[in-house]
């Protein structure tokens, strides 16, 4: 017996929009679009209207009684809306979170290391999530890893501003520091 590993059935990729003659089962379609008068029209004669001006007829509105079509450049709507998917998605940004990692008794040259690339990532307009990790009995100084992230965030002050004050969850006392707004 042979084994199927591997294989990926072919889909066809469809389309959004039922077109020209995959539009089946009704008699009747409602028929709007530019340069037609709009009104109830059998499936027949809106086919011909389409085909007259040299256009798709696109369900719009499948749903509806009887469904709604509209005469137009199927391709070129297809395109559009791609082209206006691809505008709104280069607008959304995303939100980058950066980390950076501290033990309770980081020396001072570590925290200087990590103050400047948490300040280099603020600058990017990325978020900060600063942490103090306490391994094993390192718990007992949760203090000075407050105290270490509470600095921190008065040394980053220009730069971004707290979104989280220094909070203890489990082994990790966390923290956010948001990119301030550039004008």
């Amino acid at each position: 017996m042979r084994s199927n590993r591997g294989y990926q059935p072919r889909v066809e990729k469809k389309d959004a929009h039922r077109i020209n003659s995959l539009i089946r089962g009704v008699q009747e379609v409602r028929l709007v679009g530019e340069n037609i008068e709009p009104g109830v029209f059998k499936l027949s004669e809106a086919l011909r209207l389409a085909d007259q001006f040299e256009l798709d007829l696109v369900e719009i509105s499948p749903n509806a009684e009887p469904p709604v079509c509209k005469i137009m450049d199927y391709k070129k709507f297809v395109y559009e809306q791609k082209k206006r998917d691809k505008i709104l998605k280069a607008k959304s940004t995303q939100v980058v979170v950066k980390e950076i990692r501290f033990g309770p008794q980081t020396d001072e040259h570590d925290y200087e290391f990590k103050r400047k690339n948490a300040e280099k990532f603020l600058k990017e307009g990325a978020k900060l999530k600063a942490f103090v990790f306490f391994k094993g009995r390192s718990i007992i100084y949760k203090d000075q890893g407050q105290i270490l992230l509470l600095r921190l965030a008065t040394d980053l002050e220009e730069f971004g501003k707290v979104e989280a004050m220094p909070v203890l969850e489990g082994k990790r006392m966390i923290m956010f520091i948001a990119p301030k707004k550039k004008k």
